[in-house]
Order: structure tokens, then C-alpha cells, then sequence
């Protein structure tokens, strides 16, 4: 296990108890609550962009076929500037709830995900091209079972071309997203994935672990 993973092992270990008591307990802090840096929430329905005028019908969280706990550090890059940021992701039937926190512990976005509404909140100094709900649109493209991916495309026009390590959307003779894993299709998010949007512009690298509720 490299350093980088072993931290990111430790550091998930450290946070994943109190990242489920925030989301229970409205995510009060003994100082300012991360709610305070967001937004009021904006409830869409069925549906998440995942490229500018093209929307993913968005299959229930049910259809992933198992429940996930992850913890991912992030690095993002678009127009010409890089970020980092750690992404949390609790998936059962009933719900997903997809959370990115910044260096200093502010909750930058969220976004829940019950199978009939979805809900995003966004902090005020996020800038205004990163998406919420279309950031919810790429991880159930990435993550989810092909046959679903493939539905939830089919009303856009598009279409998933995957391989054991990994997905392309293509929608025409346009390649709107690419992704390569480290780890083979259907086993636990635990390695490191690389994609692009091509469509809204940015890259992200995401060192991926799943965790065992504590």
C-alpha cells in the first residue's frame, strides 16, 4: 500500500463517523456549521445534465445492486487551474448522497439523490461551472451497472461503450466523456479512476476507497 493510500485509508477511517453524524444531524460543528457556506438547496426531478442541453434520466439509486460507503481525494483541473477536494459518497436503495468538502473542512457542494427529486446545494464561492447535479450525472455514468447506463443515456441520444477498466459516452460523433479505472468492472472502488468531461471541459483524478461503516 503506497503512502498516499495508506492516508487516505487513515484519514477516511478518521472522518467517515462524523461524515455520517453530519448528514443526520444537519452537520452542526462546535463552530460554524458547512451548511452555512451553502446555498439554499434547488430540488430538481429525474433528471441531471451530464452535457450542456443533454439530460441523464436518472436511474434509482436501487440500480446499482449493492450499497457503497467511499471516500475519495480528488483533483480537479479546468481552465488551466487545479483543485483538490475530497468527495464522499454513502449509496443505498433509498437514497445517494454525494458530498465534496474542501482543505478546510467546508462543505463545498451536495447532492441527494432518492429516485423521485434531487436536491443540490452549492457554497456561494464555488465557482459557477462546477455542477452539482451534473458532477451526481458522471458518477452514475462511471459507477453504475452498464444496462442502467445505457437506459438512463437513451433519451439523450447517446450511448456507453465500456470495456472491463473502462466507459466512453458518446453521443453522435461527439465523445462527451472518457474514463479509465484501476480496478475491473463491478469490484469495490479501490484504486485510483481517471476521466474526462469533455463536454463541460475538466478532469478529475479520483484516488477511490470503500469503507466499512465503523
Amino acid at each position: 500500500m503506497s503512502n498516499g493510500y495508506r492516508t487516505l485509508a487513515t484519514r477516511t477511517g478518521v472522518h467517515y463517523a462524523l461524515f455520517l453524524s453530519s448528514l443526520a444531524a444537519g452537520c452542526s460543528t462546535d463552530t460554524v456549521s458547512p451548511l452555512a457556506y451553502l446555498a439554499k438547496p434547488v430540488v430538481e426531478r429525474q433528471v441531471a445534465q451530464f452535457a450542456p442541453g443533454r439530460d441523464l434520466a436518472l436511474p434509482v439509486p436501487a440500480d446499482l445492486g449493492r450499497t457503497v460507503e467511499a471516500a475519495q481525494m480528488l483533483t480537479a483541473r479546468y481552465d488551466g487551474q487545479t483543485f483538490a477536494f475530497e468527495g464522499r459518497i454513502s449509496i443505498t436503495p433509498e437514497r445517494l448522497v454525494m458530498v465534496g468538502v474542501d482543505g478546510m473542512g467546508r462543505r463545498a457542494m451536495t447532492a441527494t439523490w432518492d429516485g423521485r427529486s434531487l436536491a443540490t446545494e452549492s457554497a456561494p464561492w464555488l465557482p459557477s461551472n462546477v455542477r452539482p447535479a451534473s458532477m451526481l450525472a458522471d458518477l452514475v455514468v462511471l459507477y453504475w451497472p452498464e444496462a442502467a447506463v445505457h437506459k438512463a443515456l437513451a433519451p439523450a441520444g447517446c450511448k456507453l461503450l465500456a470495456t472491463a477498466k473502462s466507459r466512453q459516452v458518446r453521443c453522435g460523433n461527439d465523445t462527451v466523456l472518457t474514463a479509465k479505472y484501476d480496478w475491473p468492472a463491478g469490484a469495490k472502488w479501490n484504486g485510483t479512476l481517471q476521466y474526462s468531461n469533455l463536454a463541460w471541459g475538466y478532469e478529475i483524478d479520483a484516488q477511490s476507497k470503500e469503507i466499512t461503516p465503523q
